[in-house]
C-alpha cells in the first residue's frame, strides 16, 4: 500500500468550556485552544502504525480550514506524518464539501486508504467518510475498532450493538474510526522541530475543482440550559415521593 491519506480538522479543544457568543451566532473562539479532532488523530495514529509495520510507503495529513489550521497539520507531522496539505476556506465546510475535497486529493494522489475519524467533536455530523466512499466509488468500513491489512484487503472490526461486527474490504477504501482503536502518541519536541521542515501545501477548492455551496444555514446557537441543583434523599420512600411531586414515577 503505497499511500494513506488521513483527514484532520481544527476543533475546540475537548478540554475546554465552549461559550456561545452574546448575540447568538456562533462559538466564541478567541483565546480558545484549538487542537486536533480527537477521532482524526487516532486515524492518523493508525496510519502511522501501519507505515511502521512496513504495510505502507507514505503518510499524508490533509485538512480543510482556515490559515490557522496550519498549526494543526504541523502536530501531524510531528506526530509522523510525511507531508501535508491545507485546502483553505474561511468559512465553515459543510460535510458534502469536505468529501468532495478529499475526493478529489485522494484522486490526485492515488490513495490506496483513507482513515477519517467516525465524527468531529464540534458538530458531530459523522457524515463526510460515507459521503467520500460514495463520491470516490470505493468500499467502506465505519466506527472502526480494529484493522488489519491483508495484502489487498482489509480487515475491520467494528462495535455494534450485539458486539463485534467483522467486515473485509478490498483497496482502495476509506475507513472512519471509533475511540478504542488506539491511543495517540506523545509528541516529543525533537519532533516538532523536524515537522518545520516537513513539505505543508496551501492549496485552494479551485485547484481541486471544487465550489463551496451552503446547503445548510444555521439560525441560531444556544447554550445548554442549566442544570438545575441535585438533592439528597435519606430513603428510597422519600425518593418515590420526590419523583411523584415532579411526575417521574
Amino acid at each position: 500500500m503505497r499511500r494513506i491519506l488521513v483527514g484532520i480538522k481544527r476543533v475546540v479543544d475537548y478540554s475546554v468550556r465552549v461559550r456561545v457568543k452574546p448575540d447568538g451566532t456562533g462559538v466564541a473562539l478567541d483565546g480558545v485552544k484549538m487542537s486536533i479532532n480527537p477521532f482524526d488523530e487516532i486515524a492518523l495514529e493508525e496510519a502511522l502504525r501501519m507505515k511502521e509495520r512496513g504495510e505502507a510507503d507514505e503518510v499524508v495529513a490533509m485538512s480543510i480550514g482556515p490559515e490557522e489550521a496550519q498549526q494543526q497539520l504541523r502536530t501531524a507531522l510531528a506526530m509522523g506524518a510525511d507531508r501535508a496539505i491545507l485546502v483553505k476556506s474561511d468559512t465553515a465546510v459543510e460535510p458534502l464539501t469536505a468529501a468532495q475535497v478529499f475526493t478529489a486529493i485522494a484522486r490526485a494522489e492515488d490513495a490506496r486508504l483513507v482513515l477519517v475519524g467516525k465524527q468531529a467533536i464540534d458538530d458531530d455530523a459523522n457524515q463526510t467518510g460515507q459521503m467520500l466512499a460514495a463520491l470516490w466509488g470505493r468500499p467502506q468500513a465505519t466506527f472502526a475498532s480494529k484493522v488489519e491489512v491483508l495484502g489487498e484487503v482489509l480487515r475491520v472490526t467494528r462495535e455494534v450493538d450485539a458486539g463485534l461486527e467483522t467486515l473485509e474490504i478490498d483497496l482502495p477504501a476509506v475507513v472512519t474510526v471509533d475511540l478504542r482503536l488506539n491511543e495517540p502518541r506523545y509528541v516529543k519536541l525533537p519532533d516538532i522541530m523536524k515537522a518545520k521542515k516537513k513539505p505543508l501545501d496551501v492549496k485552494s477548492f479551485a485547484d481541486y475543482g471544487v465550489e463551496p455551496t451552503e446547503r445548510l444555514k444555521v439560525t441560531l446557537y444556544v447554550a445548554p440550559a442549566t442544570r438545575s441543583k441535585g438533592i439528597m434523599v435519606k430513603s428510597v420512600a422519600e425518593l418515590v415521593d420526590v419523583l411523584k411531586k415532579k411526575g417521574l414515577a
